[in-house]
Parts: C-alpha cells; structure tokens; sequence
C-alpha cells in the first residue's frame, strides 16, 4: 500500500523532519554553551580563593578572613529537614490522591490547586512562611521555619511527580495482588510503591535541587545573612549558601566577589553531590524492584 501524497509530500516531509532536528540540536547546544561559559567564568573568579581556610572559617567583614563554613551547615541541615518533612508528606498525599480517593468534585479541586502551586512564585512561599511559620507560630529565624518554609515551596512538585510515578505501574500488579488475596495497603506498600520509587526519587532530587538554591523565602522569612556560629538545633538561627553568596555579591569590593565565585562552587558540589546520593539510591531501588 502506497504512502499518502506524493513525492513532494514526502520531500517536504523529511525537510521539516531535519529542520526540527537541527532546531532542537541548536538548542541544546547553546544551552550548554551558555552553561559552559558561566562555570567557566565562575571557576575563573573563584578558584583562587578556594581553600580549606575559606571552607573552615566563620564570615567576616574583611573578605580576605570571611568563610563559607556556617553557609554550608546551615544549608545542609535546611536540606536534609527540608527533605525529612516534604518526603513524607509529599509521597503521602500522592498515594491517597491514586489510590485511595474517589474521584469526586472535591479531588479534582486538590489535584487543580496542586498543579497551579506548583507555579506560584517562590517570594510567595516565602510571605506565607513568615505570617504563619515565623509570626503566628512563633518559631523566629530559626532553622526549622526555614525548612517548613522550603517544604511548602517543593512539596506540589514532590506529589506531582510521585503521581506520575504511581500512575505509571501497570494495572495488571494491582489486579494481581489483589487476586492473590492481598489488602488495598499490602498492594501499594509490596508493589506499587518499589515499582513507582525510582520515579519518585527523580522528582524529589528535582524538587531539593530547587530548594537547596532559592534564596527570595528565605529573604522573606528573615534567614540572616551573618551568621559567626553552627545550629546546634532546629530552633537556632541560621544562615543558607545562597543567602551568603547574595551578600558578597551586593558589596562593593572586588575580594568579596571572587569569594562569592568560591561559594558558588561550593554550592554546586553540595547540590551536585545530594543529587548524586538519590541518583543511587533511585538506580538501587530500580534493580530491587526488577529483581
């Protein structure tokens, strides 16, 4: 049977074919020209200020004795709350919202709201985690209302993605299951969870990717951007990579925005390296679960 149209048609087809492809290999290449340029310049900037005494050091208002060291644990016990509350509760509702709500007027209300948080500015979130976290609950700029403020900010993409991921498993497992004699709870902690994990697991190192970078709620909720200490806890004040870097970058002298090229650094190899971590994990789990 012959192809619709004619030789022309199929001339003009393959035209259109290659001129997309050329499009979208054009894209990507300036993408990662654009990307190369900046790490360049970054690494550039900061990598002569790059040392263990810039790692191992409190700030300063001298750039030449200012460090990165309560930066860095600050961020990375914001990340690791941020990921201890969001995890949960984002994986949480995806499960309910797939598996165990009906669908009614009410649920594809949540599931609208869902998707349209997941656009709202992050200055927003912010706003919101200083009139509810800091304000009415009183935390302060302490640690823990930055984290609850970070979980609110990620935790529509966490239940998108894990959504998706549960969508994703085939029926013929549930059916299975439950002709087998297995409960509604059995069938999504034994099967359709290990199979729906590395799916979750990707959406989550997207959503703490996107956290462990923002600065605007952060700003909004008061997080201080001098900080000469470590938290000892949740309730301690604190102070991120970002917000550090925002700093150096808004003053004048040249020597504190070369070290803000070394906390730029610094805050990809933290980010780089978490996303490694769950990269990990995922393929782990992606073996267990074909096992």
């Amino acid at each position: 049977m012959r192809a619709p149209g004619g030789p022309g048609m199929r001339r003009r087809r393959r035209a259109a074919a290659v001129a997309l492809q050329a499009l979208a290999l054009g894209a990507v290449v300036v993408g990662l020209g654009v990307l190369v340029v900046l790490l360049f310049d970054v690494l550039r900037d900061g990598a002569g200020t790059l040392t263990w005494t810039f790692l191992d050091s409190f700030p300063s208002r001298r750039w030449q004795q200012a460090g990165f060291k309560a930066a860095i644990f600050g961020s990375v016990y914001l990340l690791v709350l941020v990921a201890v509350i969001s995890f949960p509760l984002g994986v949480g509702a995806a499960v309910y919202l797939e598996e165990y709500a009906r669908r009614s007027a009410m649920t594809r209300f949540v599931e609208i709201n869902i998707a349209n948080l997941a656009a709202v500015p992050s200055i927003v979130y912010g706003l919101l985690g200083l009139g509810v976290f800091v304000r009415t609950l009183g935390l302060g700029r302490s640690l823990l209302a930055g984290a609850l403020t970070m979980s609110l900010l990620i935790l529509p993409v966490i239940i998108t993605a894990a959504r998706e991921a549960i969508r994703a498993v085939p029926a013929s497992i549930r059916e299975g299951a439950y002709a087998l004699g297995a409960s509604r709870w059995q069938v999504v902690r034994h099967h359709v969870l290990p199979m729906a994990l590395p799916g979750i697991l990707t959406g989550t190192i997207l959503a703490l990717s996107r956290a462990i970078g923002e600065t605007a709620p952060l700003i909004a909720i008061g997080a201080l951007t001098y900080v000469a200490f470590v938290p000892e806890s949740v309730f301690d004040p604190f102070t991120a990579m970002p917000i550090q870097i925002y700093n150096w970058v808004s003053r004048p002298q040249q020597g504190f925005h070369a070290i803000a090229a070394s906390g730029i650094l610094v805050l990809l190899v933290v980010m780089l390296g978490f996303n490694a971590l769950a990269i990990v994990l995922r393929a782990r789990m992606q073996r267990r679960s074909q096992w």
